[in-house]
């Protein structure tokens, strides 16, 4: 029987689920608030493509992505993460997973993005301070697993602020998972950033979330050491192309640039992130994943560079899990993912 905690987060998901359900606009960029709820908050989801609900093992940042991959590999340590974008752009992250004998395995998680110092102006572009910009989300989830199933939920509350100004946002994520008896293989499927903007900027209207839905597979051959994962995102809607129009070298009889068609399989690629991981030991995994909708959107008019690219390796020394990437967003630079793991119930059990 599930116990009432449990209940109580699954219907609040189920409320959110029935009542954020709208019909998606063209494009996912640019009209949605806490979009960087969106952006891989860890090493290993960053390696993998960027998008990944499939991959489970002890890397307790994969709660950002499903909450359905919490598991007992997890259970009693703590997972911090950072990443260094382009400037002095940064992003921090920590997840802490227990499991309890009724209420089912929980993780906690806070996930905080700075976007550094600017410059602030008057009218007369004078400067006269600074101000920054920053967003934040603190996560709680708890997932319950019966048989090959786990079903998991996630309530975050999402804070943006700029220069004083805050909106605040309640969301949630429900996610399931199936994992086979015998073999290394495993389906997931997450609908994530469901809610509703309770605050939003000061002398703006209230915006929709950055909804997602994600369903994707892991797969290792038997005698193979490697895990393959596909993953499908953004799947409540089939348009997410964005052409510009700028970079358009053709007009018409109007002198207006003319954009190209959309095609259904440049609509159907972009929806899709693939991802390797060869597993060389149990303490070392090499990593590699593409993300086709980055490499079309971050990449410039003439170079590509890395975008949509990444790559990126695990090494556990002794109780410590160390994950790095390196993930490919524009022609001039890429982004550094740092995350370092460990069991910190054991420290406190010697201490006893």
């Amino acid at each position: 029987m599930i116990a009432p905690l449990r209940q109580y987060l699954l219907g609040i998901v189920s409320v959110l689920v029935v009542g954020t359900a709208k019909p998606a606009s063209a494009q996912i960029g640019g009209r949605r608030a806490f979009s960087f709820l969106n952006v891989p908050a860890g090493a290993k989801l960053a390696a993998l493509g960027g998008a990944n609900v499939s991959s489970r093992d002890a890397d307790g940042t994969m709660l950002f992505a499903n909450p359905a991959l919490l598991n007992q590999e997890m259970d009693g340590r703590l997972a911090l993460s950072y990443v260094d974008y382009l400037a002095d752009i940064g992003q921090t992250s920590a997840v802490y997973v227990f499991n309890t004998q009724q209420a089912g395995r929980f993780g906690v998680g806070l996930n905080y993005l700075s976007y550094g110092e600017f410059q602030q102006v008057d009218a007369a572009g004078n400067v006269i301070g600074e101000f920054s910009v920053n967003e934040y989300v603190a996560s709680v989830a708890d997932s319950y697993t019966s048989g090959n199933f786990t079903l998991g939920g996630t309530l975050k509350l999402a804070v943006s602020g700029i220069a004083g100004n805050h909106s605040v946002g309640v969301l949630a994520d429900a996610g399931a998972l199936f994992k086979h008896p015998d073999q290394d293989f495993t389906v997931g499927l997450a609908v994530r950033n469901l809610g509703y903007q309770v605050k939003p900027y000061t002398g703006s209207g209230r915006e929709p979330m950055p909804l997602n839905v994600e369903l994707g597979t892991s797969f290792k051959p038997e005698h193979l050491p490697f895990r393959f994962s596909l993953t499908a995102h953004h799947l409540q809607q089939l348009d997410i192309v964005y052409l510009d129009p700028t970079q358009s070298t053709q007009l018409d009889e109007n002198g207006d640039p003319i954009v190209p068609e959309k095609s259904l399989g440049d609509k159907i690629a972009r929806h899709f992130a693939v991802g390797g991981e060869l597993l060389l030991s149990k303490n070392l995994h090499l990593r590699a994943g593409y993300n086709h909708l980055a490499r079309r959107e971050l990449r410039l008019a003439n170079i590509g560079g890395g975008a949509g690219f990444s790559f990126g390796a695990m090494l556990r020394i002794s109780q410590f899990q160390l994950d790095y990437t390196r993930a490919g967003y524009h022609a001039s630079g890429a982004a550094n993912y740092f995350s370092i793991a460990r069991n910190i119930d054991s420290l406190f059990t010697k201490e006893k």
